[in-house]
């Protein structure tokens, strides 16, 4: 029978003693009020009721509880809040069982440490992402998750964001039981007349004992806090987070729940919430074009890669990541040879690491065929050409797929520079053509920049979208342009940088200054891990149609000139000694600088950490502006995106779009008109920020 509580989105019925209560509240069952206010209630009847011997939580649909209801982000909190609703949960006097199946994540796990016991189904997903969004788990995470399974697995799950998967959450302890099926009330029925049988009763988290050797937890809780500092590159809620798991192991339950709202509240309050936010929506927005409103993607089934180097490899390891056949074409038996280690160096070194099996390589590597033949991708959905970068070499594989490929076939390539409209245009097919620019290493970088000639169909555009997911990479829509989003605006700042190294800083002091920023590295590490010869070829490549009056600093090609690229070489603007991947400042490089400096005649001056950031997102500011100002960008979000998936800005900060109107862009305009006293030719202020300045508008109006 239905006991019928009041909130629609949650359901009970008492079946044999046991209060079936179901969460119902698509598409993720997120903890919005109605949810929360109808479990307190169903704990509240079933408190009530002698006729109730336990209650099994479940989630309706695909998942057990998603997390919180974005819908209430950044709106006054409702009662009753989740703190509340948990500490409930744990109080009941019958024993509370969670079935959870799908996502348990941030509030829908704190919901299931309340429960007394867990059973989780094979496709169970479960987290604490809070630090992703600037925050920490706020409805007792902090203290029942380290009372539960210690402080080095709790502060793993809490500072990572991490999903674990059924087994592992049953391994360190999170889950009692795992269940068979895909039917978490049959399941969770199963379990919990079990347990009653077995006289099993309530049995509070709360009061779990893994925190009781205090030496090994504290031992854990001071690794985890010197491995913080080192990594968190300046993000505020990790430190809160070991703050308060610091607080579970010294202080009474009741008592860390009080510490744990404190420096809740204190997350809540930081600036760095609101780009982690930005971040998160932008996210979402992003992954949806014009195109994929209007179309229906193409069926892929098959991919086709051309060229096996780096690039070509990670693409191709993506691919087959997402269980796609993958057919890789190369131009003679012994390069194609590379290419499949290049391949399978990825997969051995998941193997070496325990992280895959071999017989799991080999079903993957058995998707895998090559060939020195065009011919092979006739069958092929849609094929990427990851070859030189080189307008008519491109177009020489053009040329061949336009013979070879099936009618429908999406021909993509992965240059990051070159006229996609120009490549388009060389064969009979433009309408098929897309720019699918990937970043280095494309098996891991979630980056991918969805680039759109003026001729491309509406599916193919949807096609790319539909890619990036099964890829699960993060789409962003580019226009057609030099560099499209990302490299466009990188070649404007990584020049005021070479100008502020001319001019007096050292790289060393740039990197640095950029790093306190909260990059992982600053522009000339990441010159030497990319490889200078890539940006010394574009420099030459745009040498004919550089503006002559415009300033040009020679130090990166005399770099270049004497063969040193960067890590592969052992030497760019770092020294690395016997193949190491971190560098040390090279005395040399600062003697190359010194002597450029003179032939251009440049008095050196010091420069401020401060000032070398207000230079540096001043020129990536005004080009982003520039970006939109000519719609190869459509929003002020796709550069966000694009910036701290691609790039490295730091999420936290929300991407130099999201930064800027944090700054204020009175203060941006103001710091390039400053500098234009300078060099005007450089610092011509974006005719989009000087119209949103006059406005009083911000970039996130454009984003609506």
């Amino acid at each position: 029978m239905n006991s019928g509580t009041p909130i629609a989105v949650v359901r009970s019925e008492l079946r044999d003693g046991i209060l079936l209560v179901t969460i119902d509240n698509a598409p993720v069952n997120a903890l919005g009020v109605d949810v929360r206010s109808g479990l307190l209630a169903a704990i509240e009847a079933a408190d009530a009721n002698p006729a109730v011997a336990a209650v099994l939580l479940a989630g309706a649909g695909r998942n057990f509880i998603g997390g919180a209801d974005i819908r209430e982000f950044g709106k006054p909190p409702l009662s009753p809040a989740l703190p509340e609703v948990c500490n409930r949960i744990e109080a009941c006097s019958k024993p509370v069982i969670a079935a959870i199946h799908g996502p348990a994540l941030g509030g829908g796990l704190e919901i299931a440490l309340a429960a007394h016991y867990r059973v989780a189904l094979p496709g169970a997903k479960l987290g604490l992402p809070d630090v992703l969004l600037g925050l920490l788990p706020g409805a007792g995470g902090t203290q029942r998750t380290p009372r539960l399974i210690g402080a080095r697995a709790a502060l793993d799950l809490m500072l990572s964001g991490r999903h674990v998967s059924a087994g592992e959450a049953h391994r360190i302890g999170l889950v009692d039981c795992l269940s068979g099926g895909d039917n978490p009330l049959e399941a969770g029925l199963v379990y919990t007349r079990q347990l009653l049988a077995a006289g099993g009763s309530v049995r509070r988290t709360r009061d779990a004992c893994a925190l009781d050797n205090r030496v090994e937890q504290q031992a854990a809780i001071e690794q985890a806090r010197a491995d913080t500092a080192k990594t968190s590159r300046g993000l505020f809620s990790p430190m809160k987070i070991i703050e308060a798991v610091q607080g579970a192991l010294d202080l009474p339950f009741d008592e860390g729940i009080v510490q744990e709202r404190k420096l809740f509240r204190e997350c809540l309050e930081s600036p760095q919430r609101a780009g982690l936010v930005h971040v998160f929506f932008a996210e979402r927005e992003a992954a949806k074009a014009p195109e994929t409103q209007v179309a229906y993607p193409r069926p892929i089934t098959r991919i086709g890669v051309v060229g096996g180097g780096t690039m070509g490899a990670g693409i191709a390891v993506s691919a087959l990541d997402a269980g796609l056949p993958v057919t890789m074409i190369e131009r003679d038996e012994a390069a194609l040879a590379r290419g499949r280690a290049n391949v399978e160096k990825v997969y051995d070194g998941l193997v070496a690491k325990g992280r895959m099996t071999p017989e799991a390589k080999a079903a993957v590597m058995a998707r895998w065929c090559g060939s020195t033949t065009y011919d092979a991708l006739g069958q092929a959905d849609l094929v990427i050409e990851a070859v030189f970068e080189d307008m008519e070499v491109k177009k020489a594989v053009f040329a061949e797929l336009d013979r070879v490929c099936k009618p429908g076939a999406v021909l993509a390539t992965n240059t990051s520079y070159l006229d996609i409209d120009q490549l388009a245009a060389s064969i009979l097919r433009p309408q098929d053509v897309i720019g699918l620019h990937f970043f280095s290493p494309a098996n891991l970088m979630k980056l991918l920049e969805i680039v759109v000639p003026s001729r491309v169909a509406p599916d193919v555009v949807a096609t790319a979208f539909e890619l990036a997911k099964k890829l699960r990479k993060t789409p962003v829509r580019a226009g057609v342009c030099d560099g499209f989003i990302g490299n466009r605006v990188l070649a404007v700042y990584r020049q005021v940088a070479d100008y502020m190294m001319e001019d007096g800083a050292s790289p060393y002091e740039i990197d640095k200054a950029v790093r306190e920023f909260g990059y992982p590295m600053g522009p000339y590490q990441m010159s030497d891990l990319a490889g200078g010869d890539i940006g010394w070829a574009t420099r030459k490549r745009r040498a004919a149609t550089r503006d002559p009056r415009s300033r040009y600093v020679h130090i990166a090609d005399r770099l270049c000139e004497r063969g040193w690229f960067g890590q592969k070489t052992g030497r760019g603007y770092y020294q690395y000694a016997d193949g190491a991947r971190s560098g040390n400042p090279d005395p040399e490089v600062v003697a190359i600088i010194d002597a450029e400096r003179e032939i251009a005649r440049v008095k050196p001056r010091s420069f401020s950490g401060e000032e070398i950031m207000r230079r540096y997102m001043a020129a990536m500011i005004n080009e982003g502006a520039n970006v939109l100002h000519e719609k190869i960008a459509l929003r002020p979000l796709d550069v966000d995106v694009t910036f701290v998936y691609g790039y490295g800005f730091p999420r936290y900060r929300g991407g130099p779009m999201k930064y800027a109107d944090m700054v204020g862009l009175p203060k941006i305009l103001a710091d390039i008109r400053e500098f234009a006293k300078e060099d005007p030719l450089f610092w011509k202020p974006s005719p989009l920020l000087v119209e949103l300045v006059e406005r009083g508008a911000d970039f996130a109006s454009l984003n609506q």
